[in-house]
């Protein structure tokens, strides 16, 4: 739950004091999220930095992009932890501060329902990501029962996304991904005994696509 193109300072200063709570049930999530990465990294969204200390050994750098400032000074400071080199930097999903073709993995963690363009952001995740990389994600998804559904779309259309930085409870990430043209490798679906997180910001996927060798 990072954030998109417009800032929330408000919400950033309540999410950097929350982020360790959370992390407590998420942490065996973003493991598996990271688990056998290796070579160039670019994290969109990266918050306070709650996933570098679970990137492996065979990861070469990393690039941290993180538009607001208050969070961007918190995940400097884990950066400076880390046994991997992390570059953490300004920017958004939909303009990200990178060459084409120039990482091996792209990593999003509670990001993609709070980006303004979801098809902007995964064009650019394809666009930095060299010919065969991995899009690693964890993100909430769209409920399964029309109830909810209904629930998480009163929700989005009204208080929610002012409340919690811009995110939107109910988006198909799993449809935007395949839409975007990735090929899903991996999915799991996650609920609330996996990770803590309650409704509406569950149920949750872990999933790995992959941009195509060719075009």
């Amino acid at each position: 739950m990072s954030q998109g193109e417009r800032g929330h300072p408000l919400f950033a200063r309540y999410y950097a004091r929350m982020i360790p709570m959370l992390d407590r049930d998420l942490a065996p999530t973003r493991a598996e999220l990271l688990r056998g990465v290796r070579g160039d990294v670019i994290e969109v969204g990266a918050g306070t930095g709650s996933t570098f200390p679970h990137y492996p050994p065979e990861v070469g750098r990393i690039l941290a992009v993180e538009p607001e400032g208050r969070l961007r000074e918190v995940a400097e400071d884990a950066a400076g932890r880390s046994p991997i080199p992390i570059e953490v930097v300004p920017g958004t999903a939909a303009r990200l501060p990178a060459v084409d073709a120039s990482f091996d993995v792209a990593v999003t963690s509670l990001v993609l329902c709070s980006v303004p363009d979801q098809a902007a952001a995964l064009a650019e995740l394809a666009r930095v990501l060299r010919p065969g990389g991995e899009l690693r994600f964890f993100e909430h998804v769209r409920a399964g029962t029309p109830g909810r559904q209904r629930v998480q779309d009163v929700l989005d259309a009204t208080l929610w996304p002012r409340m919690v930085g811009g995110c939107r409870t109910g988006r198909d990430t799993v449809a935007a991904v395949r839409r975007a043209g990735f090929d899903l490798e991996r999915l799991d679906r996650l609920g609330r005994a996996d990770t803590g997180m309650p409704f509406p910001a569950s149920p949750q996927v872990l999933g790995i696509a992959r941009r195509p060798s060719r075009p």
